[in-house]
């Protein structure tokens, strides 16, 4: 044989080992089908209720939430009107901790952002939860001293993007 024709025989034996290496059940190994419900096609994003004293948030968060699900999902993000689905949910807590502070001014060094939410996802059509969170909290750091001198907003568009990534992650089928 030559060299062609035995890369081509290798070829296509690593191409039956990958699909015999495949599962048609996803819990039972990869499988090469999405990880999100296929029934669903449409999303619509409510701006969430701020408990929280933190002015803006929930706008940042709700424009975070249709970057990522247009960018990582299947779905398209569209009215609530036309959605199979919506996602709804409330800012509960927005809280700032002192990691460190600098020891000539007192001022913090480094703060720790957290921001706790409550979301839950529902099918439109038979009025199912698909998802519901409760305390679901992201947490970013910013550094608000010299010489960074980091804005408070800084940290809040970090854990407005982490939350918005992570809620989208849930947003995955249940195997």
């Amino acid at each position: 044989m030559n060299r062609f024709a035995r890369l081509i025989v290798l070829i296509l034996l690593m191409n039956m080992l990958l699909i015999a290496g495949c599962a048609s059940d996803p819990t039972q190994g990869y499988a090469p089908v999405s990880v999100y419900p296929d029934n669903i096609s449409t999303v619509a994003v409510n701006i969430f209720k701020n408990n929280s004293f933190s002015r803006e948030i929930e706008f940042e968060l709700a424009d975070a939430l249709v970057k990522e699900i247009e960018a990582r999902s299947p779905y398209k993000v569209t009215s609530s009107s036309r959605a199979d689905t919506i996602l709804t949910g409330t800012v509960r807590n927005v809280q700032r901790d002192q990691l460190s502070k600098s020891r000539l001014t007192g001022l913090s060094e480094e703060v720790l952002l957290s921001v706790t939410i409550d979301f839950k996802w529902t099918d439109q059509r038979t009025g199912r939860s698909l998802v519901e969170r409760k305390s679901f909290t992201g947490h970013a750091p910013f550094f608000p001293s010299r010489p960074t001198g980091e804005l408070i907003e800084l940290g809040e568009f970090a854990v407005v993007q982490l939350l918005a990534r992570d809620i989208v992650n849930e947003m995955q089928a249940n195997w």
